[in-house]
């Protein structure tokens, strides 16, 4: 895989690979891995709050009025 990036997106994860001690690849692949882990979550409380929500909907509508 080859991931290209602009001047400006080079040069601030340089900056923060600068900052942090480490490679541009190491930084640029944990932020793959929290993006990953961030949507997975995102994704599963999405599929419970389908599931789940329509059991409550009439006493969240009474709390609302």
């Amino acid at each position: 895989m080859t991931l290209r990036l602009d001047e400006g997106e080079t040069a601030a994860l340089r900056q923060r690979a600068e900052r942090e001690g480490r490679s541009m690849q190491e930084v640029a692949r944990q932020a793959v891995r929290d993006y990953i882990e961030r949507s997975s979550r995102r994704e599963l409380l999405d599929q419970v709050l389908d599931a789940e929500l329509p059991r409550y909907a009439e006493a969240l509508e009474r709390l609302g009025q």
